[in-house]
């Protein structure tokens, strides 16, 4: 491909990057900002009020800016493939999958498209955040010192896993376009390895949608619980005079409410299994120095495309340029088996911001489904409630037609016409659950051929890649708790969503138990007194119990021994995997892992008898990563959600001794969708990311104990309990 100096001065680093804010930008924030108040209340959560859909947009990106600007481009880095301009060669492999899957010319060309309302937007979206940079010079970018309307259509999905890659892993592109050296683009000698399949994604999150049947109150509830990275969103309130006013979690850099509710509606977004991206294996011929692939009984010339990337090292940046190759099904993002791997996906797109914009607005489930028949959303399924007492879960939503013949999981033979996509699923096409007759819905990223009971859908009735995930124990404790749920309060639905059973224990404490019953007297000696406490305990984790602390080593340690998954989809099967751990694992290795955790416990805390809170703590180091055994903690009963804990407090040691919290429950909230929204909410640690404010951990004991604080959804509320009121830039 020849690119032409326009293109070149476009894309330069310098050009796109280094542009600062000039005075005409400046007239218009100003003018702008006069139409925005942002009320922080005593947690430090903005409410955000505006004239307009575009002035709250403003408002809402100077107050990110605020609370977290590294947040902001640390996701536009990832989402443009430019962290090796940060991180150095360690994000190399990651910068060019990014950089094949998200061409910037696409996103450039759908801003100037868009229809000038939603251009409004995003001329708002980077608005704020330029106004903001002006208005703190103190506030050094790392890279993007000036941000373009059309960079928020580079990053159009608000879900963690927001990049669908098909199964290729990092490695495999890394071998291909990197490792390759003069011959890049070369096929490997050797098969795919399982190791190379294991699932790379954050698991986790939890929705819950109630019944006006099984509450106390007669309205429909909703819980949304979602499990990343701490710190990963914000939580906002969106009010404008134009019709707008929802409250929820936003992921840090968009401009839509990812999670939350509104005056009559709300939803939860749950990561989806659902197949929704496909590897294409080609078969290639090199003729002339040129690389053609077989399609159809023909060749076709393959497409190029230079990938530049700068490259801290030291104090300098030193540029890189990769060829990157493309097929009529997408990039080329590494090869397997001898056959190049191309990617068809839909990770970007001028339609999945705009449904999650009309998602934000949406004021009745007409509306709400008006937005999800965009079908344009790749990551998530849907849990829905609404104040006519509506509850419904989608599961997914971008979901391209193809011929169910085919192994969806594993590449496809990408010289045939036969393996094309066939359109996409039309919304009433996709696994849904409306108005359940069981009165409840669940879905906490494992199959919906379980989400509600014996309301639940029919497995038969669709395709095996709308759904091909299988059971997780989070599910299985979901379903027992909700299943005889009745007359639930906000506090009731609180309390189901804070239950601490760990149901993989049912099935991997009996195999150990029945291989200690066996066991010679000579191996059972030195764990006897694990082995009665795990035996008398109620499978419930708490921060005065040595259980948990005995349980958790013990299977965090049994779980390393799971063989690896063939692909993503295989991943999903928790519950037939770890029970097959269990039945498969000689009970000798298994009371061996038991006593080695113990020898383990004593070295590091002078004792095998540990009480779970005081190894699993909750610490916020003030630079964000140095966790301190010295520095003030606090104790946990909560552990992660892989052996079926709702709640997910998901720790590890980190050059300590101590375990500390970093991924799991981040913001939460219930929500009873009567005359007037009630709903309460939490989130880790706190709004602010200076250590020496009050809103920094004061919510901690909050979302660790499950006591969460009342929403201020309404003004009057909001002005009873004002930190600080303010125009942007004032």
């Amino acid at each position: 491909m020849k690119l032409n100096l326009t293109f070149i001065l476009l894309f330069s680093p310098v050009f796109v990057f280094s542009q600062k804010i000039n005075r005409q930008e400046i007239k218009r924030a100003i003018d702008l900002a006069k139409s925005v108040t942002i009320i922080r209340d005593n947690y430090g959560v903005p409410h955000i009020y505006g004239k307009t859909d575009a002035s709250v947009v403003f408002g809402l990106m100077y107050s990110q800016c605020e609370d977290n600007f590294k947040g902001i481009e640390r996701n536009y880095l990832y989402q443009f493939g430019k962290q090796t301009e940060v991180d150095g060669e360690n994000s190399l492999a990651t910068d060019i999958q990014l950089q094949l899957i998200a061409d910037s010319a696409d996103a450039i060309r759908d801003y100037k498209t868009s229809a000038p309302a939603f251009r409004k937007l995003l001329d708002a979206f980077a608005g704020g955040i330029n106004y903001y940079l002006y208005k703190h010079p103190e506030v050094k970018p790392k890279v993007f010192k000036h941000f373009e309307p059309w960079y928020a259509l580079m990053f159009t999905d608000g879900s963690v896993a927001a990049t669908e890659t098909g199964g290729i892993k990092l490695d495999e592109t890394k071998e291909f376009y990197i490792n390759g050296g003069d011959k890049l683009g070369y096929v490997p000698d050797r098969p795919a390895k399982a190791y190379e399949f294991v699932n790379e994604r954050e698991t986790g999150s939890n929705g819950f949608a109630i019944s006006p049947s099984r509450s106390a109150s007669g309205h429909a509830l909703l819980y949304i619980n979602p499990h990343v990275p701490f710190y990963f969103r914000s939580e906002v309130e969106l009010v404008s005079e134009e019709g707008s006013h929802a409250y929820g979690a936003v992921t840090w850099g968009q401009f839509f409410i990812y999670q939350g509710f509104n005056k009559h509606c709300g939803w939860m977004h749950t990561s989806s299994y659902a197949d929704v991206a496909d590897l294409y294996a080609e078969k290639m011929v090199k003729k002339d120095g040129r690389w053609f692939y077989e399609y159809n009984g023909a060749l076709k010339p393959v497409t190029e495309r230079k990938l530049v990337i700068n490259i801290k090292k030291g104090d300098k940046l030193e540029q890189k340029t990769i060829t990157g190759y493309y097929t009529h099904h997408g990039p080329v993002v590494g090869s397997r088996d001898g056959k190049w791997l191309a990617l068809k996906a839909n990770n970007r797109s001028y339609n999945a911001l705009l449904e999650s914009w009309q998602i934000t607005k949406a004021n009745n489930l007409a509306e709400y489904k008006e937005a999800m028949d965009l079908v344009s959303n790749a990551t998530n399924a849907t849990v829905y409630a609404d104040d006519k007492g509506n509850t419904i879960f989608w599961y997914g939503n971008y979901i391209p037609k193809r011929d169910p013949k085919y192994d969806w999981s594993l590449p496809v033979d990408g010289s045939t016409p036969a393996t094309e996509w066939q359109g996409v699923h039309h919304l009433n096409e996709i696994v849904t659950t409306i108005n359940p007759a069981t009165g409840w819905i669940q879905n906490c990223n494992s199959t919906p051929y379980t989400d509600a009971g014996a309301s639940s859908p029919d497995k038969s009735k669709y395709p095996a890649y709308m759904a091909p995930d299988g059971e997780n124990y989070r599910a299985v404790t979901a379903i027992n708790i909700l299943k005889n749920a009745d007359k639930l309060t906000l506090d009731g639905l609180i309390a189901k969503g804070y239950d601490h059973y760990l149901a993989a224990f049912d099935d991997l404490l009996p195999a150990l138990f029945k291989a200690y019953d066996e066991a010679p007297d000579s191996l059972r000696r030195s764990i006897s007194g694990a082995v009665t406490i795990l035996k008398q305990w109620d499978r419930r984790t708490a921060a005065n119990s040595v259980a948990s602390s005995l349980a958790i080593e013990w299977g965090t340690a049994m779980l390393k021994l799971l063989p690896p998954p063939k692909t993503d989809q295989e991943s999903t099967f928790i519950t037939r995997r770890i029970k097959t751990l269990a039945d498969k694992t000689p009970g000798k290795q298994q009371l061996e892992l038991l006593n080695a955790v113990m020898i383990n416990l004593q070295s590091r805390f002078g004792t095998w008898q540990v009480l779970w809170g005081d190894m699993n703590r909750y610490q916020r180091p003030a630079d964000g990563i140095t966790f301190d055994d010295k520095l003030p903690s606090i104790p946990v009963g909560l552990t992660g959600s892989g052996f079926g804990q709702l709640p997910s407090f998901q720790s590890r040691t980190v050059n300590t001794l101590k375990r500390y919290g970093y991924s799991g429950n981040s913001f939460v909230a219930a929500v009873e969708f009567g005359p007037k929204i009630k709903a309460k909410s939490i989130m880790t640690g706190g709004q602010s990311f200076e250590a020496a404010s009050k809103n920094f951990t004061d919510q901690a004991q909050g979302i660790i104990e499950g006591k969460f604080k009342d929403v201020l959804f309404y003004r009057e509320d909001v002005l009873k309990h004002v930190s600080k009121s303010y125009h942007p830039g004032s």
